[in-house]
C-alpha cells in the first residue's frame, strides 16, 4: 500500500491531527494584578511610616517596570503617580496655610496672619508653621498618594476589557461601566501625547494655553467618536438583553444579594471595632457566601458567552498570595508594635525602619519574577 493508503485521505488526516489548544501566554489573569494592588493599597492604610511607604511605592513601581504591557492603557501609570504627587502638595500647602490642630514647639515660619471672624472660631489663616504640623500633614498625605500609585499599578498592569469578560452576568452592566471609566483617562492621555508629538513634527507649539486649545478640540472629537462607536458595538453584541427568569429566583437573587452585602458591611465593621470582633468574621463569611449565591443567581438573567477566557493558575495564585501576606503582615505589625508603624510628632522623632514589616513589604516583589513577561513572544 503506498504512501497515500497509510496516511489516509487530506481530510482524514486534518480530522485525525489534534488541534492546539489557544492559550495566552504571557498574560496573567486580570483580576490577580487587582487583587495584588488592592492588598497593597491596604497595606498602606495600615500606618504612617515614611520608610514603609516609600517601600510599598518602590515595590509596586518595580513590578509595574518589569511586567507593564505596551500598550496605550498601561501608560497611565505616570498619571497616577503626577496625581499622587499633586494631593501630596496640596494637603502640604493646606497644613501650611490653614494650619494644623497637632501642637508644636518646633516653629519653622510664621505666615501672615488673616483674622477671620467669630463665625469661623477654630480656623485660621496664616500664622506659624511647625515642623510638628508639616510631619503628620507629610505622613498623611503621602499615605494616600501611596494608595493612588498601587491603584495607578492595577491600571497599568491589568487590561479593563479582559478583566470585564472575567465578571459574573449579574455584574456585566456594572462593569461595563466601570471599564469605560478606568479606559477613558488612558484614552485621552495617549490621545493628549499623540497630538502633541504630531503639533511639535509640524513645528507649532505644543505648550502653554494656546497649544492646550488646539489639542483640547481634537481630543474632544475623539473621545465623541469612541462613544459613539462603543455604543454601536455594544448595541451589535446584544448588551443590555437579558433572559426571562422565574419571578421566584429573581426574589430569591434580591434577598440573598441584599443579605449579602449587609452581612459584609456588618462583618467589616464588626472587625474593625474590638468591642465586635467575635462576631465580625462568622458574619462576614456569612454575607460573602449569600452574596456569591445572589451573583451565582443573578448571572442566568445575562446568558452569555466567552471566547477563550482567562484562566486562574499557579501564578495567578502567587500574585495574589504575596499582595495577601503584605497586607496581612502589615496588619498583625500595627496591631502588635503601633509605635513603629506610626512615627509619633509630638514629641518629633525621626521615624525608623522596622526590619520584619520591611521584609514582609519586600514579598510584594514576587509578581516580578513568577509572572509571566508580556514583552516575551507568545
Amino acid at each position: 500500500m503506498g504512501e497515500g493508503g497509510r496516511s489516509g485521505t487530506p481530510q482524514r488526516r486534518a480530522a485525525q491531527t489534534p488541534r492546539p489548544q489557544h492559550q495566552r501566554r504571557g498574560q496573567l489573569h486580570p483580576g490577580a494584578w487587582w487583587l495584588w494592588s488592592l492588598s497593597l493599597g491596604t497595606a498602606a492604610t495600615r500606618t504612617t511610616n515614611p520608610l514603609l511607604l516609600t517601600l510599598l511605592i518602590t515595590v509596586s513601581a518595580y513590578v509595574v517596570a518589569t511586567r507593564r504591557p505596551n500598550t496605550p492603557w498601561s501608560r497611565s501609570y505616570g498619571a497616577f503617580v503626577k496625581l499622587a504627587l499633586a494631593v501630596l502638595l496640596i494637603r502640604l500647602l493646606f497644613a501650611t496655610v490653614l494650619g494644623s490642630p497637632i501642637p508644636g514647639t518646633h516653629t519653622l515660619l510664621t505666615l501672615p496672619e488673616l483674622p477671620l471672624p467669630a463665625w469661623a472660631q477654630g480656623i485660621r489663616f496664616g500664622g506659624e508653621v511647625t515642623a510638628e504640623a508639616l510631619s503628620f500633614a507629610f505622613y498623611d498625605g503621602l499615605k494616600l498618594a501611596t494608595l493612588l500609585i498601587c491603584v495607578g499599578a492595577a491600571n497599568a498592569l491589568a487590561n479593563p476589557s479582559r478583566l470585564l469578560k472575567s465578571l459574573p452576568g449579574a455584574l456585566y452592566e456594572l462593569g461595563v461601566a466601570v471599564v469605560v471609566a478606568l479606559t477613558f483617562a488612558p484614552n485621552l492621555i495617549a490621545d493628549v501625547q499623540r497630538l502633541r508629538a504630531a503639533r511639535r513634527l509640524r513645528g507649532r507649539p505644543d505648550k502653554g494655553v494656546r497649544g492646550l486649545l488646539h489639542v483640547g478640540l481634537p481630543v474632544l472629537e475623539g473621545a465623541l467618536e469612541r462613544s459613539v462607536s462603543l455604543a454601536a458595538a455594544m448595541d451589535a453584541r446584544g448588551y443590555g438583553r437579558t433572559a426571562q427568569v422565574p419571578a421566584a429566583v429573581r426574589r430569591t437573587t434580591a434577598a440573598l444579594t441584599l443579605g449579602g452585602l449587609l452581612g459584609v458591611c456588618a462583618g467589616t465593621y464588626g472587625l474593625l471595632t474590638a468591642e465586635a470582633g467575635t462576631y465580625g468574621l462568622p458574619v462576614l463569611l456569612t454575607g460573602l457566601t449569600a452574596a456569591l449565591a445572589g451573583l451565582r443567581l443573578g448571572g442566568r438573567r445575562s446568558p452569555r458567552t466567552r471566547y477563550r477566557p482567562d484562566r486562574w493558575d499557579v501564578r495567578a495564585w502567587l500574585v495574589v498570595a504575596s499582595g495577601v501576606a503584605v497586607a496581612a503582615l502589615l496588619t498583625i505589625a500595627a496591631t502588635r508594635d503601633p509605635a513603629s508603624l506610626h512615627p509619633g510628632v509630638v514629641p518629633l522623632v525621626a521615624p525608623t525602619l522596622p526590619l520584619w514589616p520591611a521584609a514582609g513589604v519586600l514579598l510584594g516583589l514576587l509578581p516580578a519574577f513568577v509572572a509571566p513577561d508580556p514583552k516575551e513572544p507568545s
